[in-house]
């Protein structure tokens, strides 16, 4: 019984992380940038993340990490919303995630992996991107961009009220966002949001019949990008989040957490219809969660209705 208490405590903390590692920590320089009407985009994605987890103190947890790794496969395309340009993406991803820790002196490692909860995002430019065709978006140049964006996640993925960890979190997020960006000549354009993600409660937690609710997550993102050549860049990114604090049956936790990332992007074109995207991050400030590296690569693939 006493084992299986500390395999359920240590699954509980690596749920929670997976969580705000999917949620609170994005960096997406360049989420707000005009493209043509009719443009599409099929991308396939990898993300790896390693390293420590911060826990409050009182949880009897000693060297706990993670390993935590995604394929994504998503889809996006722009259209015209009441003469703005606009868009959506589709993203659906698969999961799999290996947690260690020290319990009370005993080694501990929990495993899952299957398809995550998938996501749509719709976006809305409000000023300095009218919807073009093509014919018109050569001719056009980016100057200050002001849009809104509204992403919902999806309780799709694998979940069962047995385990306590689970790939799918069986509850619905909705994170509403507004995103600024100003470029300066052919080379430079400074990008900032702000928004933050809500969540529906989870009825059936752990063991199917406890009632999990968290707070919402605010936060900031940042990127400064230089254009060594048009699709060829590079970005600093940095964000900031705060909150998540959860509670269960009606027991608030202290998990509230208050974070910050770090790192670069380089996106490098192959030709006129592919191109590759690398990035790399870290934590700078870390209360609660993931102290962690995280390395992606990304290949596209996009193409204009109408257009060979």
């Amino acid at each position: 019984m006493k084992r299986s208490r500390q395999i359920l405590l240590v699954a509980y903390v690596a749920f929670c992380w997976v969580l705000s590692r999917a949620l609170a920590q994005d960096l997406a320089p360049r989420a707000y940038v005009i493209t043509p009407i009719g443009s599409s985009a099929l991308t396939a994605g990898y993300v790896y993340n390693t390293g420590s987890v911060s826990v409050d103190p009182s949880v009897p947890l000693e060297d706990f990490r993670a390993r935590y790794h995604a394929e994504t496969l998503s889809y996006f395309y722009s259209f015209d919303t009441l003469g703005r340009s606009s868009n959506i993406t589709l993203i659906l991803p698969y999961a799999v995630g290996n947690f260690d820790a020290t319990v009370v002196g005993q080694q501990t490692s929990v495993y899952r992996s299957g398809l995550a909860d998938s996501r749509v995002r719709f976006a809305l430019n409000l000023w300095g991107g009218p919807a073009m065709h093509v014919k018109d978006f050569a001719s056009w140049k980016e100057r200050g961009l002001l849009g809104v964006s509204l992403t919902a996640l999806i309780p799709s993925g694998q979940y069962d009220p047995a385990r306590v960890i689970n790939v799918g979190s069986n509850r619905w997020g909705f994170k509403p966002e507004v995103g600024l960006s100003r470029r300066w000549g052919q080379r430079w354009v400074l990008e900032s949001y702000f928004g933050g993600w809500f969540f529906t409660p989870n009825n059936f937690y752990f063991p199917g019949t406890s009632r999990r609710t968290q707070a919402p997550f605010f936060a900031m993102e940042a990127h400064l990008n230089y254009y060594v050549k048009p699709r060829l860049w590079i970005s600093a990114d940095g964000n900031f989040w705060d909150g998540g604090r959860s509670t269960l049956n009606g027991v608030e936790g202290n998990d509230r957490q208050k974070n910050s990332r770090a790192g670069v992007t380089v996106a490098l074109p192959l030709n006129r219809r592919q191109a590759l995207k690398f990035s790399f991050s870290r934590g700078t400030y870390v209360t609660i969660g993931g102290d962690y590296r995280t390395i992606s690569a990304a290949w596209q693939y996009s193409w204009l209705a109408g257009r060979e």
